[in-house]
């Protein structure tokens, strides 16, 4: 057995990135070749490594054994078989034809098949009669268990585990010539499972195919009949948008066909981007460096994150100063406690004031000083709030971002779990909302009634509207689904589901359930106060007074859906209220109590975070429910983008390629052609011919590589090495930084002779609590950021909390960062206000 201090690494073909291995086993291969077998510590799929390892030196190894040569028999089966494979690939002339042909030549092959049975039609019948029972094809295995409790017997349930087939890697695996016909294969580790599902399909009555309701999961559905080798005869597809009793129930009552238009819509899609990222990433490999790469939708949005970019690098602030005036009524001059209220400057002689600098100021407040202060007018309302719509996929991944500070993809993969079944208890396995890829707000009529029912109960018949709210979708194609996200039964609280939910299950399934009840409470209820206030010479009247103050104020009156729920409030949003007397009259004099003069200056719009990323995606009508998670992980994971504290900053890199795409291919990396080509998409469910499409797309993208590749020159992108400004210690030679495959590092000047290499370290500007030496910021291999001790391995203090560099208000302690503005001591538990952190500073 390989020593636990080895570590070795493979490629896991399931997370389709290398990993660690998990209790590495040598071996021998039949041919005797050295090779290693282990788990993935993530997914727990077997990998398997070859090569040497210092292990194998102890394994002994096994004689060789030479295969028995092939018969001329053997020889013969396999030419013929060759030669039938050969004969279904080849066409009328002679050219080879796809593995999957579109919608009309797959009916013409089973039409072709029905008409040439291959085995005779007493056998058949026979088979026929030997079939028996209903099979079911989803795609998570937690997702066949909760759907097969709900059926019960005389229905078999089977997962595909996702796709059972795609393009090949190896090559583009789409014949241009041939109307952009795709090449489909089974990949290696999907062959058992599809053979599974082959033989359950030859043995069922009934296939029913369970795939997710949107265009993705009509492509699996179909992937799966073709690839199983199903009769279409037999088979029918299911739709259903929660994982409950009824709702399967009545999808099983409604079967029908695969609708091709969907599946050549989402076909489209995966040729489209194959045909963009196959082609343009071997030139950004020629003319820049190898491992680049490129993409349709992600490459915009990489765009979307570099431009935001540069507006705040040329952003100039310009200065601005705002006037306040705290002010209170002369009744309290004798009160023991002044009250006082806040009012803005509004209007200078009639016009919005400009104050620049401090000396246009000055002479303000000296006027301010001596002026006489007078109510004006007086204005008393109300003002309705109303509650938000249920969740849609954006929103649902924003509101998590900024509540339980989720990433996009941590946000789908939980909202997966509790769509697909947990364990209730006696309930069994059991969906807890509804399908959560949607960009639809509406509801049905049995949840709205359900929600009002318990409204009514918990709260007050007067937090039940008269009528329940209605609510238009934002998305002009919104079409992926038919519901928004919410709890599919409305009595199963959170509270009441805790016990049986992860951590992360709880506070997201909180969050789904609450939003949608409140959508459909009746709207808060604010009593509002505006009042102009006129300041200068008291001589004057009101009207002809220089400054005009304002102060609005709102106090809640009724809180309806607020007692429940209330949004998470923008980045940069407006200002609160300030509350401001009810009981003022008209021309009653106020006291200055001072003046508060406040300097300001413009801000450039803030960075992007996943949230905002997101949202600004899905006002561009750039990718779909289904893909915005993708589009953000893709980004950062291709090295484009980077995430610091919460916020999307571009690499090099992403700099680099988005500059030479923007260059040569401006139509292609656009926001406006990538929003079309989303409509053009869904005009393709509605009926549209796709390799028309195509036809038009590649011929206009051809012309664009052929041209952009004699046109851009290959990059040097060597430059002079940055010295690090100290001596190598292991032979004098100066320090450098240097790029490798995990970013920047430092490494000695005289490689490859020497091979010293250290990490640069990140300081935070705080002290180690366990040594007292510098903490630094790190990365984990995925990427995750972290904090440890610069004298590592010697101290191995680490924290995935950002240390704050302020002692505990009680103790002393190390404070961490657990929210935005809120800190907590490592020691006590005690939680305190968080002072901004100061820069980073490398060494």
């Amino acid at each position: 057995m390989m020593s636990e201090q080895e570590q070795l690494d493979g490629y896991c073909l399931k997370c389709k990135e290398k990993r660690i291995l998990q209790n590495p086993q040598p071996e021998w291969a039949a041919n005797g070749s050295p090779a290693t077998r282990g788990v993935c510590p993530v997914c727990q799929t077997v990998i398997y490594r070859r090569g040497h390892t210092p292990a194998h030196d102890s394994l002994p190894k096994p004689a060789v054994t030479t295969r028995p040569p092939k018969t001329s028999q053997a020889r013969a089966g396999k030419s013929q078989r060759k030669t039938r494979s050969a004969g279904k690939k080849t066409g009328k002339a002679g050219k080879a034809a796809p593995a999957s042909p579109p919608k009309s030549a797959g009916k013409k092959t089973r039409r072709a098949d029905k008409a040439t049975p291959t085995s005779p039609p007493r056998a058949a019948s026979a088979d026929r009669a030997r079939r028996s029972g209903k099979l079911v094809v989803v795609e998570s295995p937690a997702k066949a268990k909760t759907i097969g409790r709900y059926l019960g017997s005389g229905y078999i349930v089977k997962s595909s585990v996702g796709h059972v087939r795609d393009l090949l890697k190896s090559r583009l695996s789409v014949d241009i010539e041939n109307d952009f016909a795709p090449e489909y294969r089974v990949p290696n580790e999907k062959r058992a499972v599809v053979k599974e599902l082959e033989t359950a399909a030859a043995k069922a009555k009934e296939i029913y195919l369970a795939t997710d309701p949107d265009r993705e999961g009509e492509a699996i559905a179909w992937h799966v009949l073709e690839s199983a080798k199903m009769d279409p005869a037999r088979t029918r597809r299911v739709v259903f948008h929660e994982i409950t009793k009824p709702a399967i129930l009545e999808a099983f009552q409604h079967p029908r066909q695969i609708d091709m238009q969907r599946v050549d819509a989402q076909q489209t899609r995966r040729i489209l981007d194959r045909l963009v990222g196959y082609k343009l990433s071997p030139l950004l490999w020629r003319k820049v460096r190898p491992g680049l790469s490129a993409g349709r939708v992600q490459s915009v949005a990489v765009r979307l994150v570099v431009e935001r970019e540069r507006v705040i690098d040329t952003f100039e602030p310009q200065e601005y100063w705002l006037i306040k005036a705290e002010l209170s009524q002369q009744k309290y001059r004798q009160a023991q406690e002044q009250l006082t209220f806040v009012a803005k400057l509004h209007r200078l002689n009639g016009e919005e004031p400009v104050l620049s600098s401090a000396a246009a100021v000055q002479p303000h407040l000296e006027s301010l000083q001596q002026a006489a202060w007078t109510v004006g007018e007086v204005r008393l309302g109300q003002r309705m709030r109303r509650p938000s719509a249920p969740f849609t996929t954006s929103t649902l991944q924003q509101d998590a971002s900024r509540r339980l500070n989720f990433g996009t993809s941590k946000t789908m993969r939980v909202a997966q779990e509790l769509y697909e079944g947990v364990d209730i208890g006696a309930d069994g396995s059991t969906g807890l909302i509804t399908y959560m890829r949607t960009d639809s707000v509406s509801v049905s009529q049995e949840a709205v009634a359900a929600a009002r029912a318990y409204i009514g109960e918990a709260f007050g018949a007067e937090y039940v509207p008269a009528k329940p709210p209605q609510y238009k979708t934002r998305s002009k194609t919104a079409q992926e689904a038919h519901e928004a996200i919410r709890p599919t039964a409305v009595p199963r609280t959170p509270q009441q589901m805790k016990p049986y939910l992860s951590r992360d299950q709880h506070r997201l399934y909180k969050l789904i359930w609450e939003r949608f009840v409140a959508s459909q409470m009746a709207p808060a209820i604010y009593d509002t106060v505006s009042v102009d206030i006129h300041a200068g010479d008291a001589a004057l009247k009101l009207s002809r007074r220089p400054y005009l103050f304002r102060a609005s104020g709102s106090t809640l009156r009724f809180a309806g859906f607020l007692a429940l729920y209330e949004e998470a409030v923008e980045e940069n949003g407006e200002e609160e209220d300030v509350a401001v007397p009810a009981d003022l009259a008209n021309n009653e004099p106020l006291d200055l109590i001072k003046l508060l003069p406040e300097q300001r200056f413009t801000q450039p719009p803030p960075r992007f975070s996943e949230a905002t990323l997101v949202k600004e995606l899905e006002e561009n009508e750039i990718g779909r429910p289904s893909t915005y998670a993708s589009i953000i992980s893709t980004i950062q994971n291709r090295g484009y983008v980077v995430r610091d504290n919460k916020r999307l900053l571009p690499t090099e890199t992403g700099y680099l390629v988005n500059d030479l795409l923007v260059e040569h291919f401006p139509d292609i990396i656009s926001v406006d052609f990538t929003a079309n080509m989303e409509n053009q998409l869904d005009e393709i469910v509605e009926g549209r011919a796709w390799v028309p499409l195509m036809r038009e797309f590649y011929g206009r993208f051809a012309q664009e590589l052929d041209k952009a590749d004699r046109a851009i020159p290959k990059l040097d992108l060597k430059k002079e090495p940055e010295l690090v400004g100290r001596a190598c210690p292991e032979c004098g030679q100066p320090l450098v930084y240097r790029e490798g495959k995990f970013g920047k590092f430092i490494g000695c000047s005289d490689f490859p002779k020497c091979r010293h290499t250290e990490q640069i370290l990140h300081k935070i500007g705080v002290a180690c609590p366990q040594d007292g030496g510098d903490l630094v910021k790190k990365r984990t291999r995925n990427g995750r950021v972290f904090y440890g001790c610069a004298n590592y391995p010697d101290c191995d203090w680490t924290s995935w909390k950002r240390p704050l560099p302020q002692p505990c208000r009680l103790c002393g302690g190390l404070v961490v960062e657990v929210a935005r503005h809120t800190g907590e001591c490592t020691q006590c538990g005690e939680r305190q206000p968080a002072r901004t952190p100061d820069a980073v500073l490398e060494t």
